[in-house]
């Protein structure tokens, strides 16, 4: 083989691996300086390459919200080949949003959000900021993944969720997923024993009783409020994600953005003779 010949051959063969190596879309709602997204960059840079898109500041309970009455901006922290870093001024869906439609050269083959400082488990996920990023790739065809810990500290021990973390990433990028699915994982707060495995489940029934602490302003003596509330489970089901992290398992519960009541279609048929 010539020279030209071998310089071409090894040309190609590194196209190959680059484009053969799995990307990853990473973002939070906790910021982009917030331990639990600095602890998952660094298990996803040994897994694949890497573009990150956070928000510059906490965007917790932010839902499915995005931004639309004021403009986007984005800032550069650290660009090479294999990583890419960003930080916007806008909720977890912007950040995927403009990841994918803005920023990326190709489409990552998969999103992970977290890991978010807080349960995201039952009824919390409907307010999470961290799953609706999660949610929003799954949107767009591309499988989601958001990781919670019960832990609201800036300390939090995330060291026995890596091993969790890793198999799940891999599972689904050698495997593929379904379609339009992304998957809701939280882990117990670490207590001082280890997991005791990882639970599939369903999402357990419960809500949030509401209240609010009424305080007043020194300064002109008016009223102002934080909400605050007690989280109530309303079953002890044992294939429920509630269960399993109030038994120091990992949960794990795929979920869809259709919210059809499927189950509800055929009871309301005769609504369409009322009018």
């Amino acid at each position: 083989m010539d020279a030209y010949n071998s310089i071409t051959f090894v040309a190609k063969f590194i196209y190959i691996e680059i484009m053969n190596k799995p990307l990853i879309l990473i973002t939070n709602d906790d910021g982009i300086s917030a331990p639990g997204i600095r602890f998952l960059i660094r298990i996803m840079r040994d897994i694949a390459d890497v573009v990150v898109v956070a928000p510059e500041g906490p965007q917790s309970a932010m839902s499915h919200a995005i931004t639309i009455k004021v403009p986007l901006h984005y800032k550069v922290i650290e660009q090479s080949d294999s990583y890419k870093e960003y930080s916007l001024n806008g909720t977890p869906v912007d950040c995927v949003k403009f990841a994918l439609h803005q920023l990326m050269e190709r489409k990552p083959d998969l999103v992970v959000s977290g890991i978010n400082h807080g349960s995201n488990a039952s009824i919390n996920i409907i307010y999470s900021g961290t799953m609706a990023a999660a949610t929003e790739a799954a949107m767009g065809g591309i499988t989601g993944i958001g990781f919670s810990i019960l832990d609201y500290a800036n300390d939090a021990n995330f060291e026995y969720a890596e091993k969790y973390i890793r198999k799940i990433v891999n599972q689904v990028l050698e495997k593929g997923f379904f379609d339009n699915t992304a998957l809701n994982v939280n882990f117990p707060k670490y207590e001082g024993k280890e997991y005791k495995g990882l639970k599939v489940c369903k999402q357990a029934k419960a809500y949030w009783k509401e209240d609010f602490d009424e305080r007043f302003d020194p300064r002109d003596g008016k009223p102002y409020y934080w909400l605050k509330g007690t989280f109530n489970v309303l079953e002890e089901d044992k294939q429920t994600d509630e269960w399993a992290l109030k038994n120091n398992y990992v949960s794990l519960v795929p979920i869809q953005f259709d919210f059809t009541a499927y189950q509800r279609i055929n009871e309301l048929k005769h609504w369409e003779e009322l009018c």
